[in-house]
């Protein structure tokens, strides 16, 4: 009966052993152990050979140990294990409607950080507290958002507040932290977000400050004007006393290619004269985000409504076209066939193609005018989700050689199959295993490991992951270090990563080398602030 029970047991993924030891045996010393792999701990420093004893969702010892102490055994087969991933920007607000998320998962996602570019839910207790109701696969954080709480106090006005609204978005912050939040969340190209002058985000950033949070910053500006942008982002920082993380950094202007190197250099600047600043990046020349961003922010105050009305005035209509067709100068290109459209519901037809292409086959013609009128309708249609390919590999690959560079998707839990939506959201992380560390050496496999575990955890607060350490919780990732990488691409996004063999998370399997296993065992990743209040 044993050994039919154990053999049982055995069936699995030919990709992973788990081995169950005798059961008449006495209590074993682990609930699992994970044997034969070389271990990146996740500090940056070189791989070993060791193995991994793991009890009730921790890692207990790391090095030499007996397999037969183990209840189960996975067999690592010499693949790298390395600390679960963890995506510091995430677009992940939904995801209790979909709370397997297995486009993070199947890249060896273990815990995401949400509330990026000043979106987030306002409650973060309440929104933390649904994993009791709803288990995730993976483990969360969430920042608050300025666009969240300027537009509960303020709604889409373009004002600045007075004292008492100030006052009360202060509340609205300070309560986030005490109910969690990891940080304070910008997104200074959004409305309302874009309304507000540094000052009112230095008072708000400052109430963060205090209860340990990270400035977390979709800047101002990423092309024409990224270096008075980034200045901006580090002024808060210094005037708030908190550490600084800018989101998605970038050149997103052709015309500024190559200026990364003075980013770069305001970034070590600051870090010079001791403000932690650090950044993240998705491993790609091409960005996303909506339709809506290529209009002046002017015409987009008070919402939709008012920008059709704006709109239908011939006169304010000629300066919106003269201000786009300012903006498309200023980022260097010619016309729009850069921007490809990721999901429009009004036009699903739409999708996969740039807006010179639908502009010609909707309207016959290929001139800028025709193109800007093409957005324009979009618009007033309801808008649409866009990929836009404005970046240089150049800049990329400067950005990701940086110590202080995390990676990160910037992606929402994505519906397999569902419109035509940027890469990212299915391989960042396998993309830089593959195409950075293994094809191109611009980083070893340490330091990119380092960068999408112990850095992003360090950043964050997150004090218990990040690392193999004993201790630690147990997000752990097997994968082939010859075969990982990115089957996703432009034109066709909905491919999931490929040469991981192994997923965990909190100790449990999550993802078998070939599918879900069904167990959903994330937990809330809370911020200092709570732990003082609460």
């Amino acid at each position: 009966m044993i050994k039919k029970i154990a053999a049982i047991l055995t069936m699995w993924s030919s990709f992973w052993t788990l081995v169950p030891n005798s059961l008449a045996q006495p209590a074993k010393r682990f609930d699992l152990v994970i044997a034969n792999g070389r271990i990146i701990d996740g500090t940056g420093n070189p791989w070993f050979r060791g193995s991994i004893g793991i009890k009730d969702g921790r890692i207990v010892k790391v090095g030499v140990i007996d397999a037969a102490e183990g209840a189960a055994v996975i067999d690592a087969k010499n693949q790298i294990v390395a600390p679960g991933f963890i995506d510091v920007h995430a677009h992940t607000e939904d995801i209790y409607s979909n709370p397997q998320a297995e486009n993070f998962v199947r890249m060896g996602v273990t815990s995401l950080v949400t509330g990026n570019c000043g979106g987030s839910a306002l409650e973060i207790g309440p929104f933390l507290e649904r994993l009791n109701e709803t288990p995730l696969t993976v483990n969360i954080a969430s920042l608050i958002g300025h666009n969240t709480v300027r537009q509960k106090v303020l709604g889409l006005e373009n004002k600045a507040p007075t004292s008492d609204e100030q006052a009360q978005m202060n509340a609205l912050v300070e309560k986030a932290m005490k109910d969690g939040a990891v940080g304070f969340a910008t997104g200074l190209i959004y409305l309302p977000g874009t309304y507000a002058k540094t000052a009112e985000v230095v008072e708000l950033a400052k109430v963060a400050s205090k209860f340990g949070g990270v400035y977390a910053s979709h800047i101002r500006n990423e092309e024409g004007k990224v270096v008075e942008a980034v200045t901006e982002a580090i002024s808060v920082g210094e005037q708030a006393n908190m550490p600084v993380e800018i989101s998605h950094f970038k050149i997103s202007s052709k015309r500024m290619w190559g200026q990364s190197a003075k980013t770069i250099g305001l970034v070590e600047a600051a870090r010079a004269r001791g403000l932690p600043v650090t950044v993240d990046q998705y491993a790609y020349t091409a960005s996303s985000t909506s339709l809506d961003s290529r209009m002046p922010s002017w015409v987009l105050a008070g919402g939709r409504a008012e920008g059709r009305k704006r709109l239908a005035d011939p006169a304010t209509r000629a300066k919106v076209v003269e201000d786009m067709k300012a903006e498309l100068k200023d980022r260097g290109f010619k016309d729009y066939s850069y921007a490809y459209v990721a999901s429009y519901r009004t036009e699903p037809k739409f999708n996969g193609k740039n807006i010179a292409e639908i502009t010609h086959e909707v309207r016959g013609k290929k001139n800028v005018d025709a193109q800007i009128d093409q957005i324009l309708e979009m618009y007033d249609k309801g808008g649409a989700s866009m990929v836009y390919r404005s970046m240089s590999e150049e800049d990329v690959g400067r950005i990701m050689r940086q110590p202080f560079t995390m990676f990160a998707s910037d992606s929402g839990v994505r519906s397999f199959g569902a419109g035509v939506p940027h890469p990212r959201g299915y391989g960042n992380n396998a993309r830089v295993l593959g195409r950075y560390v293994r094809e191109l050496r611009l980083i070893t496999l340490e330091d990119a490991i380092r960068k999408m575990t112990s850095l992003p955890a360090q950043t964050f607060n997150l004090r218990d992951r990040g690392q193999i350490r004993e201790g630690f919780a147990a997000d752990l990732v097997i994968f082939d270090d010859a075969t990982v990488g990115d089957k996703a691409t432009f034109e066709q996004p909905h491919q999931y990563a490929e040469g991981f063999s192994t997923v965990m998370v909190n100790g449990k399997l999550v993802f078998d080398g070939t599918k879900l296993t069904g167990a959903m065992p994330g937990q809330p990743l809370y911020g200092p602030g709570r732990s003082k209040t609460n």
